[in-house]
């Protein structure tokens, strides 16, 4: 595919948008010191005309990218279809990431805040675009295949994780790394199949975990070595894959209604018991999930040396991978509750970060 750049307009840095402090469940611990703010606003604190979700945060989470159908984040003409933005919550500034495809799946935002990549498509097939954060410009990154898809960004950016599908229809797919300056790829996997690969790299482009969503088996791949492990959840049962930390340690899978939390070096498993894993902050300490018990918080966060939780959301909210920072300071969400922070009258799905200190 040729390389097309488009540059995108840039709006003043103005004040910023309202916040709220959060709410307490009995028997769970509390989050005091922890608050919540709405992401999904222009940088004059405007909210969005439209719906917002698929948030994605840096690891020390100053930087949000976000899908959106919202008309007035930024000045730029708008298009019909949704569109990617990036909000600086140190600057309180939003930024528009152009694209010629609309997104088909939520961005992905790099750990150092420098780069969004998106899964968008274009004419008949899936393409993976790449956007600078400091210019709005979007490059096309090249696929081997007639559609590239469901992509995850090391840390820097540079190298990226991707499922490249061949045939038309699709019958096949590989599982590679490219690097995007020197156009090169190293192939992880490949499947006579197209069931979902999710593949999930490290922060510093080592390590990439995927699965054979035939097979319901999830794997390792070293690129030190070009070989993978597994399958990690062992022979006897069928997993899904969630989320590899950035630091390469934990591999979070599903199994059942539980959720396993798998060590890279000890090759032990941790169990989160009636619970669907969402995400895991970048040094694999802490958890987001989603409980399965209909009448409890929505999302929680759970700190998986102490096995203490903390609520990110009681109102019904949704989120992805690479939704927490480091540490688990900050987990971003979406939500159409309009009673999360003061002033939400748009009726929109809005999407928000709660910080925790």
């Amino acid at each position: 595919m040729s390389t097309a750049v488009v540059v995108c307009a840039v709006t003043a840095v103005l004040p910023g948008a309202a916040s709220a402090e959060p709410m307490t469940v009995p028997g769970v611990a509390s989050d005091s010191g922890a608050g919540v703010e709405r992401i999904s606003v222009a940088t004059d604190g405007t909210q969005g005309d439209g719906d917002s979700a698929g948030a994605t945060i840096t690891t020390d989470g100053r930087r949000i990218a976000f899908s959106s159908s919202a008309k007035n984040l930024t000045s730029a003409n708008p298009v019909t279809w949704e569109r990617v933005f990036v909000r600086d919550r140190w600057t309180s500034q939003t930024t528009l990431m152009s694209t010629t495809a609309p997104p088909i799946q939520r961005p992905v935002i790099s750990g150092d805040g420098q780069y969004v990549v998106l899964w968008g498509l274009l004419f008949r097939d899936t393409k993976v675009f790449l956007s600078q954060v400091s210019s709005g410009s979007t490059i096309g990154v090249n696929c081997p295949g007639l559609g590239c898809g469901q992509p995850s960004l090391s840390a820097d950016g540079r190298s990226i994780a991707q499922a490249a599908t061949f045939n038309r229809p699709p019958s096949r797919q590989r599982i590679e790394v490219r690097d995007w300056r020197t156009d090169t790829t190293e192939t992880v996997a490949e499947f006579g199949h197209t069931v979902s690969a999710r593949p999930s790299i490290s922060g510093d482009g080592r390590f990439v975990a995927y699965q054979d969503g035939r097979a319901e088996d999830v794997f390792v791949w070293d690129r030190t070595d070009g070989t993978s492990s597994g399958p990690v959840e062992g022979p006897s049962k069928a997993a899904t894959l969630v989320q590899l930390s950035k630091d390469g340690s934990k591999v979070v899978y599903l199994s059942g209604s539980d959720t396993y939390i798998h060590d890279e070096s000890s090759g032990s498993d941790q169990v989160v018991p009636n619970a669907r894993g969402v995400a895991i902050d970048p040094t694999g300490r802490h958890l987001l999930y989603a409980p399965h018990d209909a009448n409890g918080p929505s999302l929680v966060l759970r700190d998986l040396e102490t096995g203490t939780d903390a609520i990110v959301s009681n109102q019904p909210a949704s989120a992805g991978t690479d939704a927490v920072s480091a540490g688990g300071r900050d987990v971003v969400f979406h939500s159409t509750a309009d009673d999360i922070v003061p002033g939400d009258t748009n009726g929109k799905s809005d999407v928000f970060v709660r910080r925790f200190h």
